[in-house]
């Protein structure tokens, strides 16, 4: 909601104003209203607007998914380490994955997978940092210590689209997809709500009834007084361009642009039911709107549940894989059918992979040593398997990939300098990798 609060007070030189001017959640974790909507500003310091849409979705399958079980299936292990699930063939000779992915096997010549993912992490914090960032983190912590590549892509880019955020994360807010260092303003816009429920509405979209469009645009007046009042706020500058940012959360609110692309019950009932009618289908099918609107980056965190300890099988059979498979090849074959594929890049990855060995409760633990990355699109190449793992799927045995090799390969496909650097806390230059080259097979 959008609220106007505080007695009215005056300033040293007699200014009379409100004492606070809250739009959202402004300052509060990730921010709720748009600070993160700078694409003007973005554009201004990289000298002109976007020629090319460039877009990423990332389905991030937060405990770890299982590569034995999904990608890199070892049919001639041992009985404890190949477990119960089968390799099928897909519409590319040569390459198998799991007999539970049947909708994706239709669909490999529209994907990539990389089977030789690794670092050397198993918590999940630590390794949900590395993935998300490019740094293994020294702490285990529930913040971000360095930005996600969702804040530094919504930094670089900004939106496509004036009126629609550059970075959001789906279903909500979650760990390790914040800004760090780059500042409150590129964290991501989350809806706070499932969109599979029927009820989903967009929290801080709509104008609270008592304040309609014709008021707040007198309102906007009050936004001349900010300068003068800016050292009451803050005498660091740690919130330089609040009136930029108010703008932009005024334009939101005002403008119908970001509420019609989150409107997810225009889509048709025929198409919502392809995707599947779960958090993570639905997720998806959001997510395929807001790119279309001019969202640059979407991070999705639903359907979870991959962390399986126990029950690994069972877990992945009912519940996981099919609500998995469907949502990703919907989405991928929806971007073709709208021939969005060259400029959306959609991956789909956890923090590790699974243990190799079954451990007593049929389920399957903690494994950095591998595990496996899909990528769809983006203008990368695609119907390829990259990289092989041993004969149990413990470690890569060719061409390796690093978290640096798995984001510098989507900077690539958005035509982002990996090298670039920005300034820490400490006011230390920080690149946005620090290691790593993009996947030569898949950017050619």
């Amino acid at each position: 909601m959008l609220e106007f609060l505080g007695p009215t007070t005056k300033d040293c030189s007699g200014i009379s104003r409100r004492s606070f001017l809250q739009v959202g959640a402004l300052a509060v974790g990730g921010l709720t209203l748009p600070g993160l909507l700078r694409m003007r500003a973005a554009q201004a310091k990289q000298g002109g607007s976007q020629s090319v849409r460039k877009s990423v979705i990332l389905i991030y399958q937060a405990g770890g998914p299982s590569h034995l079980d999904m990608y890199d299936l070892k049919p001639n292990a041992p009985v404890e380490v190949r477990g119960e699930f089968k390799p099928i063939s897909t519409n590319v000779p040569g390459i198998q994955i799991g007999e539970h992915l049947p909708m994706q096997a239709k669909i490999m010549d529209k994907l990539a997978i990389v089977r030789s993912g690794t670092h050397t992490n198993a918590g999940h914090g630590m390794g949900s940092q590395w993935m998300l960032t490019g740094y293994q983190p020294t702490l285990e912590v529930n913040d971000n210590i360095y930005p996600s590549t969702g804040s530094i892509v919504a930094k670089m880019k900004g939106a496509n689209d004036p009126g629609i955020p550059a970075y959001v994360s789906l279903p909500k807010q979650t760990p390790y997809n914040k800004a760090a260092y780059l500042g409150a303003s590129y964290n991501p816009f989350s809806p706070e709500s499932d969109p599979n429920a029927a009820d989903f509405q967009v929290r801080n979209l709509k104008l609270p009834k008592r304040v309609d469009a014709s008021r707040l645009q007198k309102r906007k007046a009050l936004l001349n007084d900010l300068d003068a009042i800016r050292r009451d706020i803050d005498t660091r500058g740690d919130i330089a361009g609040l009136d930029t940012f108010y703008r932009d959360a005024f334009e939101m609110v005002t403008d119908t642009k970001a509420q019609t692309a989150f409107d997810i019950a225009r889509e048709t009932p025929a198409l919502r039911d392809r995707y599947g009618k779960n958090d993570l289908g639905q997720s998806c099918l959001l997510a395929r709107r807001l790119v279309e609107a001019g969202v640059t980056f979407v991070t999705i965190q639903a359907g979870g549940g991959w962390d399986t300890h126990g029950d690994n099988f069972k877990q992945l059979k009912n519940k996981l894989l099919p609500q998995y498979d469907r949502a990703l090849a919907t989405l991928v074959a929806d971007l073709h059918d709208r021939g969005m594929q060259d400029d959306v890049l959609v991956m789909a990855y956890g923090e590790f992979g699974r243990t190799p060995k079954i451990n007593g409760g049929a389920g399957r633990d903690h494994w950095p040593g591998a595990m496996s990355v899909v990528y769809a699109g983006g203008g990368l190449k695609m119907g390829q398997a990259i990289g092989t793992t041993n004969a149990l799927g413990e470690y890569p045995t060719s061409q390796a990939a690093s978290p640096g090799c798995l984001l510098g390969t989507m900077y690539h496909a958005l035509g982002i300098d990996p090298k670039h650097s920005f300034l820490d806390h400490a006011n230390r230059p920080m690149p946005i990798l620090s290691e790593g080259e993009p996947i030569k097979d898949l950017v050619g």
